[in-house]
């Protein structure tokens, strides 16, 4: 049984109240740890440690910010064994995902925004012999994070790397259904030479922990990642302050296979693209929108690779797919499996709770990759996330009814576009109503670029540049040139 705690001013402490969460393993069902349950009180101390420390920091020489998240970087990569074992444990997920996927992203997050802080530019603009104008970029203060419990360690060092590196200190609330790797994290930090009250992580839960720090009015600058319903009232609660808020939120992620589409290699990549970490990723395609004259062709490809997947014990590493992250969550999967019956759809394979036959995880939460068909597009199963290992098939007729059914959900996180045609690809590319658009691939990321979505998949960016530019302010500079008979 082990014990997390907060980490406030270099600090490891205990919630004030000494209340506790419980940590429970998706696998086994059993609680493998406590957390400290915080509160408004936690956060105070949290937000006063980051206020105090944050003239000094944002002081400190970019370079030397820099020097001391690269060393965070190397601390996570000394320790990624260890890292990637907690985070299948807390999450469920294979833990051959969590070592070659989350864990190395984590420490590219770390490594990009350290270096990337040290080449960024300003703008400057001569305004004839007039006038010099530039702009000035400064830390806004402290900056919120708050991280979901999918990708636990690697969204969250998206926020933190950004944040510190431009001078910001921070205070992170992880979920409290995955507190392992964040918590871990903070002794690296310790480790990493950050000075106390630099990064903060407060443990809780959502309506304790969560909206005391959206709500604080020393926290000028939030970021989060998770659910639609809860970035909405986040939003809420921020606006009478006038936060600066990115809210990265859910997505019902369409797959749109052309009829010139190399679709044995659009097979096997949408498997990886549906069921990925059992299809907890935001950026999942959950909806396969397919040319009528290729459709039998590309499901027979896809349901028989689907089949092929191994639901077993997370820390076998042969397992495909793990658990998914709770029961509550599991419940919720099954939910919309049985509501697409109910609605017409045709279950194609998969559609109930897995059994694993190991006695270790004869009580975890397993769900059988899921394929359905027949789905009429505004029913329930198309249109809300369901944050899960399903995933449904539909026939189109020609490009306009692609791009329509595509667009036709409150969501536009991301795409996926498969055709041989260039001149396609970058016209549908362009119609897409969504943040990111991928062509022939999936889940292909440059840091560099811009990420985010539109409509109620979020708000904000936090790719590339854009994140150091969405914590710190702008400042606009005039600078009068002397005219000739005004100099000595």
């Amino acid at each position: 049984m082990r014990t997390f705690r907060n980490l406030v001013a270099g600090r490891r402490v205990s919630a004030s109240s000494g209340r506790t969460l419980d940590d429970v393993d998706p696998a086994t069902g059993e609680v493998v740890g406590t957390l400290p349950a915080s509160d408004g009180a936690d956060v105070d101390a949290a937000v006063a440690a980051a206020h105090e420390a944050f003239p000094s920091w944002a002081g400190t020489p970019a370079a030397a910010r820099s020097r001391v998240l690269l060393q965070l970087a190397d601390l996570v990569e000394r320790d990624l064994d260890r890292m990637a074992f907690d985070e299948s444990v807390d999450t469920g997920k294979p833990v051959t995902l969590a070592r070659r996927l989350d864990i190395p992203r984590a420490v590219a997050n770390l490594r990009f925004f350290a270096t990337a802080v040290l080449h960024a530019e300003t703008e400057a603009q001569a305004l004839d012999d007039e006038a010099l104008s530039y702009t000035l970029r400064r830390p806004r203060g402290v900056a919120g994070l708050i991280s979901p419990w999918n990708l636990p360690l690697y969204l969250a060092t998206w926020k933190i790397a950004p944040a510190l590196a431009t001078g910001n200190t921070a205070v992170v609330k992880p979920s409290e259904l995955t507190p392992a790797t964040i918590d871990r994290l903070a002794d690296l930090a310790i480790e990493a030479g950050f000075p106390p009250g630099v990064l903060n992580v407060v443990h809780g839960a959502g309506p304790e922990a969560g909206a005391a720090l959206v709500s604080h009015p020393d926290v000028p600058t939030l970021s989060f990642t998770g659910g639609t319903a809860t970035g909405r009232k986040l939003a809420v609660a921020a606006a009478p302050s006038f936060k600066h808020v990115a809210l990265e939120l859910g997505g019902k992620n369409p797959v749109v296979v052309f009829a010139d589409a190399d679709l044995e290699d659009a097979a096997a990549v949408a498997v990886r693209a549906a069921f990925l970490n059992q299809g907890q990723i935001c950026l999942c395609g959950s909806r396969f929108l397919v040319d009528d004259r290729v459709y039998d062709e590309f499901v027979d490809r896809f349901v028989s690779q689907v089949r092929a997947l191994k639901v077993g014990d997370p820390l076998d590493p042969t397992t495909d797919q793990g658990a998914v992250v709770s029961r509550a969550h599991l419940e919720k999967v099954l939910s919309y499996v049985e509501a697409a019956r109910r609605q017409g759809g045709t279950v194609l394979c998969g559609g109930g709770r897995a059994s694993v036959a190991t006695e270790r995880c004869r009580d975890g939460y397993f769900v059988e990759p899921t394929v359905i068909a027949g789905l009429p597009a505004d029913c329930s199963v198309e249109q809300e996330e369901i944050f899960g290992p399903v995933a449904s098939v539909s026939r189109f007729a020609d490009e306009d009814e692609a791009v329509a059914r595509a667009n036709g959900t409150p969501y536009g996180l991301a795409a996926v576009l498969w055709t041989r045609d260039v001149g396609r690809a970058h016209l549908v590319a362009a119609r897409l109503a969504c943040g990111v658009v991928w062509v022939n691939c999936w889940l292909v990321r440059d840091l560099r670029v811009p990420f985010g979505g539109v409509k109620s998949s979020g708000l904000g960016r936090e790719g590339g540049l854009d994140a150091l530019r969405f914590f710190t302010d702008p400042k606009s500079v005039c600078l009068r040139i002397p005219a000739n008979g005004d100099r000595p």
